[in-house]
């Protein structure tokens, strides 16, 4: 029988006298790709750095870690600077993180190369440029004269590869590397990342919180809960009949299984009504390059003629991949930028020519949740004052009194406590925070939220709770949505209507069941046969 390429056996890690991993045992053979999964706080990203030794210097780590025979919990650290890289390579989740945003991709790339003395000068650029090429980033977008900020975010995590996968090592660790993708730009990334390990004949741990893209891509599968592993086999058998409370929870999490009878969403209003939000042939153009004296500068069309609307009291849901112009759609539809044809009418009234009183009516009635809410949060401020903020809009300013006794309520009516109120944000996990930001967005007592991207970041626990609550409160409060997401499951599970965007046009729009069981447009197919799903 051939020797596992990684072993752990009894592996542990204590912070501060807490054993925050706990006795983990596993193997990852050559060409195997292991799938390391769990809720967040479950231990799997800590695990992948202690697999590194790049732990914290308060942390403790003890067992055994071997890597093709060789015992890495006994190595110095000089000697693990050459291991890492050259037989461990790693990418994390955020690739802007990992790359340096002042040079150029291929320098970064051929920089890796010189620092272990694999190769330089005009050596290390080519096979830079190999690198880049390997993981399908060729013409002039994956030029390796591109910065990182010229690049979109499937490129630079294809960016991200090739740096840890160009001295070619034995093992390489892929921690949460497509979460924020849309779902064709993620089916590629993890295809890359396939390829890469079958041909070279790699082993490779691949962490994720989302079951379903497991399922996709990987031999064998680990399931941790509180720093242990609570399931593990060979995934195709495994998920067909798992047996842990808490591995069950991430199956049903992950496929957003109904956990109330679907009319529990309120219905589309008569089609004579008042749309609550409605764009009329909107178009958003972008100057590309410098002005001339002699010629306009060649424009590009972001959106293009776009009508949708929203009911009273419906969900909506708006899908597309990066760079279909959902982000350029928002900004319009909140008034935040204006478009150069086209109109935005929000109660019926025109949004973007709104002044003074009228505007600041109108803006009461709408509000945005984002996908990071803690980056549109005041570090500074307490939850109260950071919720209270949008009060600002309301004509008579509430009383300190009454102010308290609103927050306290929208507060409660997110899951939350009143007493919260008193605390920060850092003080509170991502998906607390995420109820932190819905209450900001209900204090004023909307008509209709917009939610960008609201649960992306979330695992799939969490994204799950917080679907229950947007489906209670848009049940009990009456709200309309428009529910803008590149994941298409969201979409199903909280969507009346469904509208399909590409390249700056709705390509497809009407009942969600309908569009998105039998959908009719090319894109839409195409969106769907890259959603990762688990088959029964």
């Amino acid at each position: 029988m051939t020797a596992p390429l990684l072993e752990l056996n009894s592996f542990s890690i204590s912070i501060g006298g807490r054993c925050i991993v706990q006795e983990l045992s596993f193997t990852v053979g050559a060409g195997e790709i292991l799938g390391l999964v769990g809720a967040s706080g479950s231990g799997k990203s800590l695990t992948a750095l202690g697999i590194m030794r790049l732990l914290p210097r308060t942390a403790l780590a003890s067992g055994s870690i071997r890597l093709g025979g060789r015992a890495l919990d006994s190595c110095s650290e000089q000697q693990m600077q050459r291991i890492r890289g050259q037989q461990i390579g790693m990418v994390f989740q955020e690739p802007m993180t990992a790359l340096n945003p002042l040079m150029r991709i291929g320098a970064q790339v051929a920089e890796t190369l010189s620092l272990h003395g694999a190769a330089s000068g005009a050596a290390a650029a080519k096979r830079a440029r190999t690198a880049l090429e390997a993981v399908g980033l060729t013409g002039e977008r994956g030029s390796p004269r591109n910065y990182p900020h010229e690049l979109s975010g499937g490129q630079r995590q294809r960016v991200a590869i090739a740096l840890a996968t160009v001295l070619e090592p034995a093992l390489l660790i892929a921690d949460e590397p497509t979460t924020a993708l849309d779902v064709r730009t993620q089916a590629g990334v993890l295809a890359q990342l396939v390829t890469l390990v079958r041909e070279r004949g790699m082993g490779m741990i691949l962490v994720s919180h989302d079951l379903a893209l497991i399922a996709q891509v990987t031999d064998r599968v680990a399931i941790m809960q509180a720093g242990r592993i609570v399931e593990q086999g060979a995934t195709a058998t495994a998920l067909k009949h798992l047996s842990h409370p808490y591995s069950r929870a991430l199956l049903e999490a992950a496929t957003l299984a109904p956990r109330r009878v679907r009319t529990s969403i309120a219905r589309p209003a008569a089609a004579d009504s008042t749309p609550v939000l409605e764009a009329r042939g909107l178009v958003r153009d972008y100057a590309l390059g410098r002005r001339s004296l002699w010629r306009a500068p060649p424009a590009f069309r972001a959106v293009d003629h776009v009508s949708l609307e929203v009911q009273p009291g419906e969900s909506v849901g708006l899908i597309g991949e990066s760079g279909s112009g959902k982000s350029t759609l928002l900004r319009l539809l909140l008034a935040l930028d204006r478009p150069q044809a086209g109109e935005v009418r929000l109660l019926g009234e025109a949004f973007g020519s709104a002044r003074g009183k009228a505007a600041r009516r109108l803006r009461r009635s709408i509000q945005a949740v984002f996908q990071d809410p803690y980056s549109s949060f005041d570090p500074e401020w307490p939850v109260e004052r950071l919720v209270a903020e949008p009060l600002r809009l309301a004509e008579v300013q509430p009383t300190k009194a009454e102010m308290r006794r609103r927050v306290a309520s929208v507060l409660e009516q997110v899951g939350l406590q009143a007493a919260d109120g008193a605390r920060y944000s850092h003080e509170f996990s991502g998906g607390q925070r995420q109820r932190i930001a819905i209450a900001r967005a209900l204090i004023t007592a909307p008509t209709v939220i917009v939610f960008d991207e609201a649960v992306t970041a979330l695992d799939v626990l969490v994204r799950a709770q917080i679907i229950d609550l947007l489906i209670d409160l848009n049940s009990r409060l009456k709200l309309a949505y428009l529910f803008i997401s590149h994941d298409i499951a969201v979409v199903r599970a909280i969507a009346d209507r469904v509208y399909v965007m590409q390249q700056g046009r709705i390509v497809e729009h009407g009942a969600a069941a309908t569009v998105l069981e039998s959908p009719q447009h090319d894109y839409t197919r195409a969106l769907l046969g890259a959603t990762p799903r688990i088959q029964a």
